[in-house]
């Protein structure tokens, strides 16, 4: 049986080989190998124009939306802030659109923490921008710090890791308001939304957490079952 095609956002930026200098296309090597032991084969998309998300669409078997940078907050109506790391415009705008055509499309589809907020936006939603000063403490900021997430057990998740799993996931931003078509599945103790699902879509899931490190591999095994013919 063939491996299905399975494309990973990636990076685009300076990269250094030696003494030279040039623009590279980048993704971590754990996503690759999580996609390759899960029986995928795994495709590297680098953050083009735009226009040709639809056409990496229809020649993949299913999608990665992987983590990155945070997001432009003007893009979900939020205000720059001066205290994270500057956006990168080019990969916002391309994987938005990524993110839309693969819902359009019915692509299987794994988001993972930037992932999962690219896909919340692209749906119309929106993002707390700065978690600590939204519910006052700094555990979700916290890096190597493990927590309990709560899972839904009828969604494709529960169906995938569990009612409940213990996750390591830094972050600073997270969901406030779902996109359209958009089901919170997956809580932290104070609520926070850590996992989502595309109601009606074949296989459809964002987690706010790594899923690509650690020896658990089973929601690339569930989007590559998905994604096979």
């Amino acid at each position: 049986m063939s491996r299905p095609l399975i494309g990973i956002t990636a990076y685009l930026e300076a990269a250094r080989w030696g003494d030279w200098v040039r623009e590279a296309v980048l993704a971590p090597a754990a996503y690759v190998e999580a996609v390759e032991k899960a029986g995928g084969a795994a495709v590297v998309v680098p953050p083009l124009h735009p226009s040709t998300a639809d056409d990496y669409v229809s020649g993949l078997s299913g999608l990665v939306l992987a983590d990155g940078v945070e997001l432009d907050p003007t893009l979900y109506g939020g205000e720059p802030d001066g205290r994270v790391e500057p956006a990168q415009p080019h990969r916002d705008r391309f994987e938005l659109a990524l993110a839309r055509a693969a819902v359009r499309a019915g692509l299987p589809l794994l988001a993972i923490a930037r992932g999962m907020h690219v896909l919340n936006v692209a749906q119309g939603g929106t993002l707390i921008p700065r978690l600590p000063d939204a519910v006052g403490h700094d555990r979700h900021t916290r890096p190597g710090v493990p927590h309990t997430v709560q899972v839904s057990v009828s969604s494709d998740l529960g169906k995938a890791v569990g009612e409940r799993v213990e996750v390591v996931a830094p972050h600073r931003q997270a969901v406030k308001r779902l996109g359209a078509g958009l089901l919170a599945v997956a809580w932290a103790d104070d609520q926070i939304v850590e996992g989502v699902e595309l109601a009606g879509q074949g296989f459809g899931v964002g987690v706010q957490w790594h899923p690509e490190r650690g020896d658990d591999n089973r929601l690339f095994e569930a989007l590559v079952e998905a994604a096979r013919p």
